[in-house]
């Protein structure tokens, strides 16, 4: 395959690897299409996103793989991962993607538990008497 991009995309736990190359609009996570593997419509809309921005949906294959996290911070990491493989292919894309928010890397991620607390912030609850 000719001019097949890499990226990889991170959210939480989550990391994708993705694979753009030029086709005719399929994407697959896993070996799965990704309409099987996200079964919520707003998670398809967020792998579709950095595709429908520069309206190329069905100018690209993407191959998906995908670990860790769960199917959300799977589907945002596969956001960013199909931004960033697109922005390699072509710079000029690159205002497009940054203005719709979608090279933003999301830093949000669980907070660790502390000792003598129940959990990151909780503490045990105080009983005076």
């Amino acid at each position: 395959m000719e001019k097949q991009k890499n990226a990889v995309g991170r959210r939480k736990e989550a990391v994708t690897r993705i694979f753009l190359s030029k086709g005719s609009g399929k994407i697959t996570v896993n070996d799965k299409d990704y309409k099987e593997y996200f079964s919520l419509v707003y998670l398809q809309n967020q792998v579709e996103l950095p595709l429908k921005t520069v309206q190329s949906l069905d100018k690209f294959d993407v191959k998906i793989n995908a670990a860790g996290g769960g199917v959300k911070g799977q589907a945002e990491a596969a956001k960013l991962g199909i931004a960033r493989a697109l922005v390699e292919l072509n710079a000029e894309l690159r205002p497009l993607l940054k203005a719709a928010g979608v090279l933003k890397r999301d830093p949000r991620s669980v907070e660790r538990k502390k000792f003598g607390h129940k959990k990151a912030r909780r503490s045990y609850q105080f009983s005076k008497r």
